[in-house]
């Protein structure tokens, strides 16, 4: 039987039907991390603030999700060039023999100069809920499709927990928010994501790269001395499924140990009200200067002085109001 085409939410692992009083928003003050809106129910918008994440049933429907589909394969090919895209490769694909296409690549980042995938970005279906988080006024901070390969036995296609700030010179946290959409059925076999709820509330730690025997893939960074007995919870989810999560929220990803790619599609936005911050003398300090290093080798000048910030000014797109975003998900 087919899947019915209908937007629900996931409460954890169990699904539960909405009822009238749901809809009934109380005027209170015990929200930190969601905005009132008409979206989002009460239970809905408690279950974030005390999670960190929260995942909606069916938001993105099977036909768009063919489409990005699609142009990830052309991209891969080279059938298409998009302008300051950045490629990587899993650390086992990059030391073995050559792979061609598809299979060689397991993400790609910032494809905001790509009309086709930043319609992710503007669908409206997704828009209304990010503005639950973001307000009306928001920007496309950091796009990815993500295509974690099947795991060689090096254990290099799982992600170390981490949290999504440790990344970002902006704030504040509270006004972030990362849409994650999963394009084929995502399981613990093949590596689902890996939350641990309520850890939004706590402070960003500090990171490094893990000290894994067959290596870890670049900008992989983990949490240092990560409590692995801390609960954690497994995001299984279907295809169209998509999760909604706070930056601060720590999550990673498992080994892909299926014969198959793991593919998803996701959007950091950001208020347009954001500020960017120096990280200088900071936990962020470490990437910070990693990222820098690495846009001066693919500019090909190693004195050109470029701040984080900049960086990630580069890496934004604004995403339009809902008229205009309605207009641009037809095209």
């Amino acid at each position: 039987m087919a899947r019915k085409y209908s937007p629900t939410l996931q409460w954890t692992n169990n699904e539960f039907e909405k009822s009238p009083s749901m809809d009934v928003i109380p005027a209170t003050d015990e929200f930190n991390y969601t905005l009132q809106n008409n979206k989002l129910s009460y239970q809905q918008r408690k279950f974030y603030e005390d999670n960190g994440y929260l995942v909606i049933k069916n938001l993105v429907s099977p036909t768009k999700l063919g489409v990005y589909s699609d142009r990830f394969e052309k991209i891969c090919r080279k059938e298409v060039t998009v302008p300051f895209l950045t490629v990587m490769k899993d650390i086992a694909v990059t030391t073995s023999e050559f792979i061609p296409g598809e299979k060689a690549i397991a993400k790609i980042q910032d494809f905001i100069h790509d009309e086709v995938l930043f319609d992710y970005c503007c669908l409206p279906e997704l828009v209304e809920y990010v503005e639950c988080f973001t307000g009306p006024e928001m920007e496309a901070r950091h796009t990815m499709f993500i295509n974690k390969p099947p795991d060689t036995g090096s254990k290099t296609s799982r992600h170390p927990m981490h949290q999504d700030l440790y990344y970002f010179p902006f704030r504040p946290a509270n006004r972030i928010v990362c849409s994650w959409t999963a394009i084929v059925k995502v399981t613990k076999q093949n590596g689902c994501l890996v939350v641990a709820p309520g850890t939004h509330k706590g402070e960003l730690l500090p990171h490094c790269y893990p000290d894994w025997d067959n290596g870890v893939n670049k900008m992989y960074h983990g949490i240092q001395n990560y409590d692995l007995s801390q609960p954690r919870i497994h995001l299984e989810m279907e295809p169209g499924d998509t999760v909604f999560f706070h930056p601060l929220l720590i999550h990673g990803s498992g080994v892909n140990r299926t014969p198959h790619f793991r593919k998803s599609i996701s959007c950091h936005y950001a208020s347009s009200n954001c500020y960017y911050i120096d990280v200088t003398g900071s936990a962020q300090e470490t990437i910070a200067n990693e990222v820098k290093q690495l846009v001066r080798k693919r500019l090909g000048n190693n004195e050109i002085n470029v701040s984080f910030a900049d960086v990630w000014k580069l890496r934004s797109r604004e995403v339009k109001d809902k008229e205009k975003v309605q207009a641009m998900s037809r095209l």
